[in-house]
């Protein structure tokens, strides 16, 4: 729930900027999501808890399982350059043979993603739901006893919460026409490139939502809701709003495709590689969340200087 209503945000603003034929903004929004959840999302959930607890721990099947489908994603999403980069050494064949064989590999690879994504949700959510069921909540390791505290049940019904998530989402969708409509104008002004707007500032307004909630909870010690806010958000992306998106181009009259560029392509596959490293122990620490920070500041930086187009 957190993931989705999380995530539409960033597919409305997507879907806006489709019908306005900024396909460039629309890709470099999805690989900016992946890249922000797994390292500014949780990088800031691992500094912020580990600001306040010694060690935190938190399900290792969670992030491992959500690790290995962000990995198959990396391959999908991956497959369309390849094919882009290949098709370039064949002088033989004309631009328009290779786009439209471009287009009909990233409509099937998205169709290969988005049932990968259905059978994760019944893996995760039917058939093996008590591997990923939450741990209880841990006290601070070496960092004292934190006092029992009488229970008082304060949250919200399945109904009011789905409710007031989807009023928030009308009001997104609302100021997202206001935001697409200005990207262009502000990207003139500023001096920004159309590939920074996408993978960085688009990606972190339409993540505002995942960096909060995970942020939250990391900070109150709920590190298995963090890491599968932030890890399950990242997975979303790319094996359900990406093929969502692609298919939402052809309703458009504008079909796209899912070649990205070298720089997206290996700033995604490192991103996965840290998050991996990082999380395998199931343990979390504040260094590490400055880790994660730091890479997405490296990568932010390739980003801003990344000439137009490049």
């Amino acid at each position: 729930m957190n993931a989705t209503f999380g995530n539409a945000a960033e597919l409305i603003i997507a879907l806006f900027a489709l019908a306005k034929g900024l396909d460039g903004v629309v890709k470099a929004s999805i690989t900016g999501s992946i890249i922000g959840n797994l390292l500014l999302v949780l990088g800031f959930s691992f500094f912020s808890g580990g600001l306040k607890f010694t060690k935190q721990e938190f399900n290792r099947t969670v992030a491992s399982a959500s690790a290995s489908a962000l990995t198959l994603a990396a391959i999908g999403l991956t497959i369309p350059t390849v094919f882009h980069q290949a098709a370039a050494r064949v002088p033989v064949q004309a631009g328009g043979w290779t786009v439209l064989k471009e287009q009909q590999l990233s409509l099937a690879i998205a169709v290969v993603l988005f049932l990968t994504y259905v059978a994760t949700l019944i893996f995760s959510l039917v058939t093996h739901r008590s591997l990923f069921a939450g741990e209880p909540q841990r006290s601070d390791v070496g960092g004292g006893h934190l006092s029992p505290q009488k229970h008082q049940d304060t949250s919200w019904g399945m109904k009011r919460a789905a409710l007031v998530l989807a009023i928030t989402t009308a009001l997104v969708a609302l100021t997202s026409e206001f935001l697409v409509g200005t990207i262009e104008q502000a990207r003139a002004q500023l001096g920004l490139t159309e590939v920074f707007v996408g993978v960085i500032v688009v990606a972190i307004i339409g993540n505002a939502a995942e960096h909060s909630s995970a942020v939250l909870m990391a900070w109150r010690n709920k590190m298995d809701l963090s890491i599968g806010i932030a890890l399950g958000s990242s997975m979303q992306i790319a094996l359900f709003v990406a093929p969502i998106l692609l298919f939402a181009s052809y309703l458009f009259g504008r079909p796209m495709h899912l070649e990205f560029s070298m720089p997206e392509v290996v700033a995604v596959i490192a991103s996965i590689i840290i998050v991996e490293q990082i999380s395998s122990d199931g343990e979390s620490n504040w260094i590490e969340g400055v880790q994660l920070l730091s890479v997405y500041a490296i990568l932010a930086l390739l980003f801003f200087f990344l000439p137009d187009p490049y």
